[in-house]
């Protein structure tokens, strides 16, 4: 277990010592109304948040250049650049695009809240609104960003690599080339296996939907996929018809 010393650290430096140790999110809130500030970070705080304000977009945009949050309030009606603009720009910007908002709007501002969501924002509340209902949005959509966060990126069996940022399985380093239902439906049989699927289930998996076509377009692709891995017999012949059901990918435990 380790210790932390922080006798004659200044304070300062402990909370940042702290902030990083328990990592604390941050929250930035854009709003012109002082009130309004005040009021969000009295409550952010209370429930454990770290907290920095800006009163116009252009201050905002500053902010995130140089203390990334982890997370945006941000009020659409602002001086110098407003929330739209500021939403557009962050959303636009690779470096900042997965920083979730959350829009605040005025009732009549109803069409600039379906552009913000357009545009990016992650969800809105309309003015005024409650601390509580604030705090438990603000948690929903940080879950959701850890959730993406945390998302595998790549997936191996023997010596086949499926990288699921850029569609693409490497079979001993060689790219196949794979149609986007072969490509899923090889992800699917990799991410659950010895698991039997029934080919019903497959087409509802893969195809989004309730297919009321032949199954046997379930067959037609997985014996192109089959022979898209025949270079690696132990590869393709993990693909096995479970007679009755469907098809599962035996993996030796």
């Amino acid at each position: 277990m380790k210790t932390f010393i922080t006798k004659n650290v200044p304070k300062i430096f402990k909370c940042k010592i702290w902030e990083e140790m328990i990592n604390i999110p941050k929250i930035l809130v854009v709003d012109d109304e002082e009130n309004i500030r005040t009021l969000v970070r009295f409550n952010l705080e209370k429930a454990g948040y770290t907290v920095t304000e800006a009163t116009n977009g252009k201050e905002a945009l500053e902010l995130i250049a140089t203390n990334r949050p982890d997370l945006v309030i941000l009020d659409l009606m602002l001086p110098v650049i407003d929330g739209l603009d500021v939403c557009r720009k962050l959303k636009g910007n690779q470096l900042n695009s997965s920083i979730p908002i959350i829009m605040l709007t005025a009732k009549s501002e109803e069409v600039d809240r379906v552009i913000g969501l357009e545009l990016g924002a992650d969800d809105y509340l309309t003015k005024p609104f409650g601390p509580r209902e604030l705090i438990a949005r603000i948690k929903a959509v940080l879950r959701r960003v850890v959730i993406i966060d945390n998302v595998v990126k790549e997936l191996s069996f023997g010596n086949l690599v499926i990288n699921l940022t850029n569609y693409a399985a490497y079979l001993s380093d060689k790219k196949l080339e794979l149609t986007l239902k072969e490509f899923e439906l090889l992800c699917l049989l990799v991410q659950n296996p010895n698991q039997a699927f029934s080919r019903e289930k497959l087409l509802e998996n893969i195809w989004g939907y309730e297919y009321y076509g032949d199954t046997r377009t379930v067959d037609v692709h997985i014996r192109h996929l089959r022979a898209k891995l025949e270079s690696s017999p132990d590869i393709a012949n993990a693909i096995e018809t479970v007679r009755g059901v469907g098809y599962r990918l035996h993996k030796k435990i």
